[in-house]
């Protein structure tokens, strides 16, 4: 019976499923939206797996780099901890709406021991409308030929967000990688002045509906002169272009972005947490 309660893995005919409940929650699912419909639920072309106790309508969750739970009630959250503690931990952060992710991690904390910090509130922006302040025309799309100019700032903007330097481990060849996709794919974009970065934000996942920006960062040199806003609000403009709306999610004590994002017309449409993990 207790056999029956738990967590199963979801696979390809579960696919309709579960792409029915990620368009109910568009902005907060986003994330794994994107994954899902370019990739389908093969956890090898995912690199990750979809986790469901019952069906995907009543609970479901993604495993990944990120553990993310997007459906469910107190027994599926601990059914989806009791999963993810029988293996070794892959995942480097718990995230997601903020009434799912603290309360899962309640019941890993005891298995994974003190997270390295948790952002227990990260306000979550869309912005569907045309942004409030005029967007920056000289921050554009980044050349695949300017990845060194770029790296720099994405570098930066890593470790004041993130606390720690993507470069450890491996000199930072992955994370040139990562940003070498990015830019590859019209999902990294900037302002440059005389070579520098002086402003940078990616389009970090983009579902059929909607696309979220990340990495947002302003020399800090140059804050306070506006340029995160009106950056902010040229990505925005690009996303909605295609036809999604822009989303964002921000730490609370984060106050200048906070109004910067308000000066834009970003909104709040639900509340995000995020655990950080050594």
């Amino acid at each position: 019976m207790l056999k029956l309660l738990g967590a199963r893995q979801l696979g390809g005919r579960d696919i309709s499923q579960v792409l029915r409940v990620l368009e109910t929650d568009p902005v907060a699912a986003c994330m794994v939206a994107a994954r899902v419909q370019q990739s389908g639920l093969d956890p090898r072309v995912l690199q990750g797996e979809m986790w469901s106790r019952g069906g995907p309508a009543e609970s479901l969750c993604f495993a990944g780099a990120n553990l993310i739970p997007l459906l469910g009630g107190t027994d599926d959250l601990r059914a989806f901890a009791d999963r993810a503690s029988r293996f070794p931990r892959m995942c480097s952060s718990l995230v997601g709406r903020a009434e799912l992710t603290l309360p899962l991690w309640d019941v890993l904390e005891s298995e994974w021991g003190s997270p390295r910090e948790i952002r227990s509130e990260q306000p979550l922006l869309a912005l569907d409308a045309r942004p409030r302040v005029r967007p920056d025309p000289h921050v554009r799309q980044v050349r695949m030929g300017e990845i060194d100019a770029y790296l720099p700032a994405a570098i930066a903007m890593f470790i004041e967000e993130v606390g720690v330097d993507p470069r450890a481990g491996d000199g930072g060849h992955s994370y040139r990688r990562r940003v070498a996709n990015l830019i590859s794919s019209g999902r990294a974009w900037a302002r440059f002045e005389d070579g520098r970065v002086v402003y940078k934000a990616e389009v970090g996942s983009m579902s059929a509906a909607v696309g979220q920006i990340q990495g947002v960062w302003v020399d800090p040199a140059r804050r306070g002169e506006g340029l995160g806003a009106a950056g902010t609000a040229a990505v925005a403009q690009a996303v909605m272009a295609r036809g999604r709306v822009a989303s964002l999610y921000v730490n609370s004590y984060n106050e200048r972005a906070r109004r910067a994002y308000a000066r834009v017309g970003f909104t709040q449409v639900a509340t995000f947490a995020t655990v950080l993990l050594d």
